[in-house]
């Protein structure tokens, strides 16, 4: 166990007055297939060690974050007045010191702020939940206009390993015809690109300032970066990362 956690820092030009970190597998607690900085409190890890992780983490924090129940549905809670562990897969809060926060593991975890620094949500963007609307429902939910929005896409799956069947392409070519383009034969299925649905899905909205899902102008992908992320899709039991958000 480190004493220092190693956190990815969002690259993207965020007033001064928003935080945010996106945290990776190592430096904490958990034994294996949890090793280490397990946040999830729901995949079976010893809940001791996940206690131990998450207070490591609260060193960095002005406090505890408003984790959810993600459900892969499109549920929006305020962060700021929630007094228990919401259903929800996305949180968005235009008050200090509350700390927004997605966990995932493969998933695509996404930020938002206004330019004026006075909101920020944090969204579980699941391939179910994006197709379904999470980040239409949370941009709708911020009392800014989508205009003065950016956003930040964390850690995901990549495009050569989300493998899908076709009728999970449908249902994104259903919502959205634009979609098709993201999607690319794959034997007998296909290959999904859910960072270029995220981007796609944000633009309809009128959210142009999109930053981040790379690195050194490679797309990050969880599943193949075993060193770095947890993957559920790789290794079926797994922890889960955190990406969190608040106003300074």
């Amino acid at each position: 166990m480190k004493s220092k956690l190693d956190f990815i820092i969002p690259n993207w030009p965020v007033p001064a007055n928003v935080k945010a970190l996106q945290t990776m597998r190592t430096g904490g607690f958990s034994l294996a297939p949890y090793d280490s900085l397990n946040f999830g409190s729901h995949v079976n890890d010893n809940p001791q060690h996940v206690a131990q992780n998450r207070q490591l983490l609260s060193r960095y924090l002005p406090s505890e974050p408003v984790w959810l129940n993600q459900v892969h549905g499109i549920h929006v809670a305020d962060a700021t007045n929630t007094n228990c562990v919401p259903d929800a897969d996305a949180s968005f809060t235009t008050h200090k010191n509350v700390v927004c926060v997605t966990m995932t593991a493969d998933c695509l975890p996404l930020l938002l702020c206004d330019e004026a620094g006075s909101a920020v949500a944090a969204v579980h963007a699941g391939w179910r939940g994006l197709c379904d609307g999470i980040i239409e429902a949370t941009v709708a939910k911020l009392p800014v206009k989508p205009a003065n929005l950016m956003a930040w896409l964390g850690p995901a799956i990549g495009p050569n390993a989300f493998e899908v069947g076709g009728e999970v392409r449908e249902q994104f070519i259903a919502k959205d015809k634009k979609s098709e383009s993201a999607f690319k034969p794959h034997g007998d299925k296909w290959l999904g690109d859910i960072y270029q649905i995220a981007k796609q899905r944000l633009i309809n909205l009128g959210v142009t300032q999109i930053y981040g899902g790379q690195e050194n102008n490679q797309k990050f992908c969880t599943y193949t970066d075993k060193e770095r992320f947890f993957s559920f899709r790789r290794d079926g039991d797994t922890g889960r990362m955190a990406t969190l958000i608040w106003l300074a």
